[in-house]
């Protein structure tokens, strides 16, 4: 996929979050998901604008501002600025940022309804609702809880139950109460406003079924079209926070209506700033693209009211509405009592934001699949992957070429390397088109099996061997520089991933900035920098801090929805099960010799290839040889007890096994890095693995 001669114009949304509540991990799958897609059309040279904002109306927000004794007002200037910050702390680089209580909104809230009302798409009936006779307000359904009709499960909301599933008017409740006084409610009738989506049907029957839309979107669109659409109640009574609808008394738009006119408002705040022409995005003929990232739980707003609002007020619709699903933690929902509940505050108090943004890019596809953060698995892929195969690669090749070639990468390399740097640029257009589809995870796949390669030709060139011969240093020269363009290859292609990581490697590299076809230009005779850290291993410690943190900070009384979690830490499970096979193991009914995993368990092994180029006897202890051992990526420290069985030095340069995904041990002799593997009754009779010649260090044993 060439790069089109002509830039493109681009504008892209992430949904609306509410203005009455603290940004979480959940959230932040769908921000990062987008700002890596802007950043890669940015980084291809297109003219690409990325805007969000505050959805800052509703009942909700009006009754929190009420309850601490605020108005709303600063309520939403607080979670705007708390927002901001969040979002900021990850990474995440908004060209605009705006509020949907803003005079944009009101003003192209108002145009979209009386283009509407005009050409008789607005219809007034009259409804009946539950009423709070002491707080004298209509109840959203939300704010009526009673016993259900169907299954008798007491407080649930009133549009669902949370037991059963089922749905339900809140006038079908049993024994109603208000959640905001807990008085009784009454019905009282009042005059509405709808927005007659029925008109459009035909509309959406084609707009749903020309790509605009993932394709189990658009199979669950054709349900809902099948089915009949119904007019869409777009007014609220008073009291409530939000914009008063022209030419009615104590009738306000409902905060659904104006929240995806937020994306236009937005936009036109930036045009104001930046120069940009509105229409030119926006008007019906529009030749720009628009794109919005959404969470599943919004479809029927985005792919139904939204483009059907933007047709009938003659404004253009969306290219495509582009769906992600949830997020769990450790295969479950996320938990306010396990400490799975992580607030978006709370993770960069204690991680680099980066791991994240790489862990969700590595699982994130085009489709609306639940992704999972696994806690073990996040700190093992961050550190294989990040930190063990990339940036191993410049930290290994840096320090040669400041102290043997002055900082100087070479000028010239043989065709070999040549032929090996043009494999690495010409991927180039194959990784653009995964991140042109969302297909990230494949592209994180795609990147890392180069990053595999690189560090396959830096364990068979073995600089640091070279470094030690005489007569090697051209040899060495073209080892080293070749490995630092590799790395400057592979940094290009994870720079919307990983962004303050690469901002950190164009100071090393001595460049300006990443521009994705600048990599078919390798860097010859270029200085670099001093390598300096560009990222530290992710310990299981902190991430165990983190978790212990956001347990410690939310109780399990709130978890979201109003559900009660009962389930208990993993940890506590794991226990109960020991203690089962213990008592088990004292009757005779289970085999003490370990206990068992499940075939998970053992995948998350990483065993790998290492060549020990390094054995020597640790005097102060009876069994211990210290090891080092090269991997491929980089090499280790590995206190075994085999000295019973081998000399040291005849050790040096056999290969072996090692299980690479180890957390480290301080010993008294020092920092064990990993385990070999051995076979026997022990003693002299210990055989360490020992692979064929044919294997390569680095190699992963499957």
């Amino acid at each position: 996929m060439a790069t089109p001669p002509h830039p493109r114009k681009i504008l892209i949304t992430s949904a609306l979050p509410y203005a009455n509540g603290p940004i979480h991990l959940g959230h932040m799958v769908e921000y990062i998901q987008t700002d890596i897609w802007s950043r890669f059309q940015k980084m291809r040279g297109h003219d690409c604008v990325y805007v969000c904002a505050d959805d800052a109306h509703g009942t909700p927000i009006m009754l929190r501002a009420e309850a601490e004794g605020i108005t709303p007002e600063a309520l939403i200037a607080k979670s705007s600025e708390e927002h901001q910050a969040d979002f900021a702390g990850f990474n995440v680089a908004f060209d605009h940022y705006h509020s949907t209580n803003s005079p944009e909104n009101k003003y192209y809230a108002e145009l979209i309804y009386n283009r509407l009302k005009e050409k008789g798409y607005i219809a007034r009936k009259s409804i009946s609702q539950f009423y709070d006779p002491e707080k004298s307000m209509f109840l959203p359904d939300r704010f009526v809880k009673g016993t259900c009709p169907k299954c008798g499960a007491e407080d649930q909301y009133g549009d669902n139950c949370e037991a059963c599933g089922a749905t339900y008017a809140p006038t079908d409740l049993v024994n109603p109460k208000s959640a905001v006084s807990g008085a009784t409610p009454i019905e009282k009738d009042s005059d509405h406003l709808f927005f007659e989506l029925d008109q459009f049907a035909d509309m959406l029957k084609s707009w749903t079924r020309e790509g605009h839309l993932q394709t189990q979107i658009a199979n669950k669109i054709d349900e809902w079209l099948d089915s009949g659409l119904r007019g869409w109640d777009i007014s609220r009574d008073a009291p409530y926070f939000g914009f008063e609808i022209p030419g009615e008394k104590d009738k306000y738009f409902y905060v659904w209506l104006d929240a995806p006119i937020g994306y236009m408002s937005s936009f036109k705040a930036y045009c104001e700033k930046s120069g940009l022409d509105f229409d030119e995005y926006w008007a019906k003929d529009s030749k720009a693209e628009l794109y919005h990232f959404i969470g599943k739980d919004i479809i029927n707003f985005h792919a139904l009211f939204w483009p059907a609002m933007l047709s009938g007020a003659d404004f253009r619709t969306p290219d495509a509405v582009w769906a992600h699903g949830f997020l769990t933690v450790d295969g479950q929902k996320m938990s306010k009592s396990r400490g799975t509940f992580i607030m978006a505050k709370t993770y960069l108090e204690h991680l680099n934001p980066e791991y994240l943004r790489y862990y969700f890019a590595a699982k994130l596809t085009s489709r609306i699949d639940d992704i999972d953060l696994n806690l073990e698995d996040f700190a093992q892929r961050v550190n294989s992957d990040l930190v063990g195969k990339v940036i191993n690669i410049a930290s290994r090749c840096a320090g040669f070429v400041k102290k043997k070639f002055d900082g100087k990468l070479a000028e010239s390399w043989s065709d070999s390397a040549n032929e090996l740097y043009l494999q690495f640029a010409n991927a180039s257009e194959e990784i653009a088109g995964l991140y042109e589809k969302r297909e990230y995870g494949h592209a994180m796949r795609e990147i890392m099996a180069l990053a595999d390669r690189a560090n396959e030709y830096i364990a068979e060139t073995a600089p640091w061997v070279l470094a030690k011969e005489e007569g090697k240093e051209a040899e060495l020269y073209e080892s080293v520089s070749v490995g630092i363009n590799l790395f400057r290859v592979l940094m290009s292609y994870l720079a919307p991933v990983i962004p303050a990581t690469a901002e950190k490697s164009l100071a090393f590299l001595n460049l300006d900035s990443w521009q994705w076809e600048a990599v078919h230009q390798p860097l010859m005779g270029h200085e670099i920098n001093k390598f300096k850290a560009l990222m530290t291993r992710l310990e299981m410690p902190a991430i165990e801090k983190m978790v212990e943190a956001s347990a410690q900070s939310l109780t399990a009384k709130s978890v979201p929805d109003g559900k009660k979690d009962d389930s208990k830490p993993k940890k506590q499970s794991q226990e109960k099960k020991m203690s089962e096979n213990k008592q088990t193991a004292e009757t005779g009914e289970f085999d003490p010799l370990a206990e068992t995993i499940t075939i998970d368990d053992f995948a998350k092994i990483d065993l790998r290839i290492a060549k020990i180029v390094n054995a020597e006897a640790v005097p102060e202890a009876d069994k211990l040889i210290k090891l080092t051992l090269d991997i491929g990526f980089e090499q280790r420290q590995v206190f075994a007890g085999i000295k019973a069985a081998y000399n040291p030095e005849d050790l040096i340069g056999k290969l072996t096994v090692m299980v690479a995904n180890l957390a480290p041990r301080k010993m008294r002799f020092g920092l064990s890095e990993g385990m070999v593997l051995a076979a026997g009754p022990g003693g002299s009779d210990l055989y360490i693995l020992n692979p064929d010649d044919g294997a390569k260090p680095g190699m992963r044993v499957k």
